[in-house]
């Protein structure tokens, strides 16, 4: 049990810190690529890896009724709809708020949880982890928030659209894919999502001027294997460990991190708002897995 325990903490560490640099990651690569076709290229990439991943493993794809349904339901509202959707809202408003916008996840996932995740049980600190949560995010970035609903509206519903989609897909998986290994689910949703992505950027996108260089091939390389087929394994795995709120609360560590290489690599502004932010956010995540680490300090005290 230690050992598991271990693995649940260093593969929750990990996801935070990996999905955290994909926000520069993407920065980035879209100096020299257009948004559709760079997660077009991300995606199918990673799916090239998962399926050599699969082969060194000798994992084969499970191909039952279910499983295919799941494939299905995770290439389209998992991930070309979903990132489509933050790829191109991102053109049109600033990233801070994105990132509070897809931070209202854990909410829908407290709704979903309790409409049809019956042995999903919520707590009184965890709905108060994950506002304390949320307040600190948006104390991040409340400096960068100009909103203009006039010409942000549209970017904005498509960050809140595809934060609701991932909320729903995450109780579809919890309720339904616990039989699917954590990689091999990853192949078929991946190529969806690749060569859709792909066809759409290159028919609707100006490519005319796209350039391959460095930071446009070390960009996608690391999205497609560790903002990508890393994380999204590892997301897959902690699902089947851990209580579905705690993990969706990985979304209000992730712009902390972002802050912080943004300011270490391309020296940003790291204010004490965005402290006082992140020690809130942190609070929360506290507050929201206070039950186990009261249970914890109990067993170590008994």
């Amino acid at each position: 049990m230690k050992s598991e325990t271990v693995k649940i903490v260093l593969g929750y560490i990990l996801i935070c810190l990996i999905w955290g640099s994909t926000w520069l990651a993407i920065r980035l690569g879209l100096d020299s690529l257009t948004p559709i076709l760079s997660a077009g290229f991300r995606f199918s990439i990673a799916s090239i890896l998962v399926f050599v991943f699969m082969k060194i493993q000798k994992l084969k794809l499970q191909t039952d009724p279910l499983s295919i349904k799941i494939y299905l339901i995770l290439g389209f509202f998992s991930f070309l709809i979903p990132f489509g959707l933050v790829y191109w809202a991102e053109q049109f408003i600033p990233s801070g708020l994105a990132s509070v916008l897809f931070s209202v996840m854990p909410f829908f996932v407290i709704i979903f949880s309790y409409i049809f995740l019956k042995e999903e049980i919520i707590t009184v600190f965890q709905i108060i982890g994950s506002l304390l949560g949320f307040i600190g995010v948006a104390i991040i970035f409340l400096e960068k928030l100009h909103i203009n609903f006039e010409n942000d509206f549209w970017g904005m519903l498509a960050v809140l659209i595809s934060s609701i989609l991932q909320a729903g897909i995450a109780i579809i998986l919890k309720k339904y894919a616990k039989h699917l290994n954590p990689l091999s689910m990853n192949f078929v949703p991946l190529a969806i999502a690749g060569s859709s992505m792909m066809i759409i950027g290159l028919s609707f996108e100006n490519i005319s001027h796209i350039k391959i260089n460095l930071n446009a091939v070390v960009s996608v390389l690391y999205l497609a294997l560790f903002g990508t087929v890393i994380t999204f394994s590892t997301y897959y795995w902690l699902m089947k460990k851990i209580n579905l709120l705690f993990l969706s609360l990985s979304t209000f560590i992730t712009p902390i991190i972002a802050v912080i290489l943004g300011w270490i690599i391309l020296k940003e502004n790291f204010s004490f708002q965005a402290l006082i932010g992140s020690i809130l956010v942190l609070v929360g995540i506290l507050f929201a897995n206070f039950t186990n680490i009261k249970a914890y300090l109990k067993s170590k005290l008994v």
